[in-house]
């Protein structure tokens, strides 16, 4: 059983930055792709980026490409996602989600596992 943490959200005008963490415990991490996804109110979740084992091919949403970049760190377990050029349809709350296997998905439900998520509000 994998556990995910998010940290790092909070309220930054538009324009600013962010960078969102997620600690995996309970599972060997470099065994699992990563993703980021996003849920605004009203909306339905939303794939924001994903990352394969290796950190060496990342895929993102049309949306936050050129904007957000996605990382990992397997000696910390621990992936990143830097936040730059915000905007206010980036509002959401941002949940990282783990998936059994080496390649990246896309999908919410190919992923295994899900943090509870962080808040993240950009104010125009």
């Amino acid at each position: 059983q994998v556990q995910l943490v998010e940290s790092g959200g909070g309220l930054v005008q538009a324009g600013g930055s962010l960078r969102l963490s997620c600690a995996a415990s309970g599972g060997t991490f470099s065994n699992y792709a990563m993703g980021w996804f996003r849920q605004a109110p009203g909306k339905e979740r939303e794939f924001v980026a994903a990352i394969n084992w290796s950190g060496g091919n990342t895929y993102y949403a049309d949306s936050v490409k050129g904007r957000f970049t996605i990382s990992r760190d397997n000696g910390k377990n621990t992936v990143y996602l830097q936040m730059n050029s915000l905007k206010p349809e980036d509002t959401a709350v941002y949940c990282c989600a783990a998936h059994w296997g080496y390649e990246v998905v896309v999908t919410p439900k190919e992923y295994d596992y899900w943090g509870q998520g962080t808040q993240v509000t950009v104010s125009s």
